[in-house]
């Protein structure tokens, strides 16, 4: 494409955004203004419009069930956005569709203003830098704690690189940090299998940060912890913030109160309810399909 052109289209690009802007959205980023605005260099997520993760009118069905039903939601970056509702809300489905697990049937989902994340398959959505944990921790417990997170490095993976790999200074200084993040400090030489499941479940979060995400996604992540591990797991997500978007699924509700500015309300695949907790916990609707069950 010629320079003029390039010029041209990027005119037509904002004067549609100033359209777009002045025109009430259906999401907190300006409904679909958030997929338009300036191209983002490699390896950069463009924030003009301040959104890290924006969805518009996703469906998915699984034969003939509406899993997803006209979904929209938009997240702020350095935000910590908790996800609740009943089971089969779609909160999973929806968490399998950012990543990449799962192809809607219609809609829009964007990485920043301008990275469509249906153009990417999963394993090139975590190069992006989204990262997901499940429920049940991932962990390889033959090899030490301090081995997981080297191995989790965001380095060459190929039989060459891997064989002749040192760890650098920097790499030793950033698994120091990890490592003193998640509490696990005192704990590097220990095999991953001798860990508690709180423990597990915070060294899968470190292997996360290994890799240097923008975005987290986790999946009802203080499930069969003790309520110190709970605790600590609260705090951890509190020193995350900022620094990351975090996106958690969770029924624990003393949980979400601890950590959440703003809790989104699934139900039915779409977005009930919006707010605080105890605005959402004060709302008819919530206690009639969730809270009040």
């Amino acid at each position: 494409m010629t320079p003029d052109l390039l010029e041209q289209g990027e005119h037509r690009a904002r004067a549609h955004a100033a359209r777009l802007q002045s025109a009430q959205g259906r999401t907190e980023s300006g409904g679909r203004n958030a997929a338009f605005g300036h191209l983002a260099e490699a390896g950069e997520v463009d924030l003009t419009h301040g959104r890290i993760l924006y969805l518009e009118d996703v469906c998915v069905s699984f034969d003939g069930f509406k899993a997803i039903n006209k979904l929209s939601l938009d997240i702020a970056p350095g935000e910590l956005r908790c996800i609740i509702g009943p089971n089969g809300a779609g909160k999973t489905t929806m968490m399998d569709i950012i990543s990449g697990k799962t192809r809607p049937d219609s809609g829009t989902v964007f990485f920043g203003s301008t990275i469509d994340l249906l153009r990417y398959n999963e394993p090139q959505i975590a190069q992006l830098g989204i990262g997901r944990k499940f429920q049940k921790p991932t962990v390889f417990e033959r090899l030490t704690v301090f081995e997981n997170l080297e191995l989790a490095l965001k380095t060459d993976k190929g039989v060459k690189a891997s064989m002749f790999f040192r760890l650098d200074s920097a790499q030793s200084d950033r698994l120091a940090e990890v490592l003193h993040t998640i509490h696990l400090a005192g704990m590097v030489a220990h095999p991953a299998g001798t860990l508690s499941h709180g423990q597990k479940q915070w060294l899968e979060i470190g292997m996360l940060l290994m890799q240097e995400p923008k975005l987290l996604l986790l999946d009802e992540p203080v499930a069969g912890m003790t309520d110190e591990e709970t605790e600590r797991t609260a705090e951890l997500f509190l020193t995350l913030k900022g620094k990351h978007s975090l996106m958690v699924v969770e029924h624990d509700m003393s949980f979400v109160r601890s950590i959440a500015d703003i809790v989104t309300v699934l139900c039915d695949g779409s977005v009930l309810a919006q707010g605080t907790l105890d605005q959402v916990q004060t709302d008819e609707r919530v206690i009639e399909v969730y809270l009040g069950r």
